[in-house]
């Protein structure tokens, strides 16, 4: 428990928060914070889990994918790893408020340092991240604490994250990750340094005339090297409304 009843009640009257509803979750974000996008859905979606058991969330932001999770794979129990205390607080209350504390479990950690955290290795089924993408020095940095950390690498870089993954999951355990295809080389290649095997590749794309926006990758830990890759995904028609699959994806969002 991050913060008590009391604490939250004091901490919460201190913010300004929307509650949005996706998928019939409720979520509180903070309107002048990070706010999770499409992406997020995304990759709960490419999730396909044989069995069901521990799951992981590095950098779970105000913990959308992992409630999404938790109600896909209602068996499962899972982690939450978020460095910035804000978020993980908000973490915490979406998971109470969608009557999941007992399998949610928020942390927050610094992820570079997850060796020293109460996280035993080489328990988990599955890894998930949607972790940062851009360099330090790379476009413009938002002067908001919480959308410069989780956009720039600036408390978290590639191979922290992969290291932390690999240092978490069992043998042949599974991570994935949505990522941006300018780095996808490199993605690739630290993933099999780290004995990280990239399985499944889907190339996400705004509609049929862009080039791909994003790539989700999963891999498996001292997996065999073979990959699959899947039908890209597009997110919208040419009229710019959702493509079907998209509308079922992001009901009531």
């Amino acid at each position: 428990m991050i913060l008590s009843s009391i604490e939250w009640a004091k901490y919460f009257n201190t913010l300004e928060l929307t509650l949005d509803t996706i998928r019939d979750v409720k979520l509180y974000q903070n309107k002048k914070g990070y706010r999770f996008s499409v992406d997020a859905l995304l990759l709960y979606s490419f999730v396909h889990l044989r069995r069901t058991g521990r799951i992981a969330d590095l950098g779970a932001g105000s913990g959308i994918i992992g409630i999404l999770l938790a109600r896909k794979y209602p068996e499962a129990h899972l982690t939450l790893v978020e460095v910035q205390s804000s978020l993980a607080r908000l973490a915490e209350k979406n998971c109470i408020m969608n009557h999941l504390e007992d399998r949610i479990e928020v942390v927050s950690h610094d992820i570079r340092t997850i060796k020293s955290s109460q996280l035993k290795n080489n328990s988990y089924d599955l890894v998930v991240s949607n972790p940062p993408f851009r360099r330090q020095k790379t476009g413009l940095i938002s002067p908001t604490d919480e959308k410069a950390i989780a956009r720039h690498e600036i408390k978290l870089s590639l191979q922290d994250l992969i290291s932390a993954a690999f240092y978490l999951l069992r043998d042949k355990g599974r991570f994935c990750i949505i990522y941006h295809p300018s780095r996808l080389v490199e993605l690739i290649d630290s993933l099999k340094k780290k004995q990280m095997e990239p399985k499944r590749l889907q190339f996400v794309h705004s509609n049929l005339n862009t080039e791909a926006k994003m790539v989700l990758i999963e891999a498996v830990k001292e997996g065999k090297a073979e990959m699959k890759i899947e039908k890209p995904l597009y997110i919208y028609n040419e009229d710019g409304a959702y493509r079907d699959e998209m509308k079922e994806l992001c009901r009531a969002y």
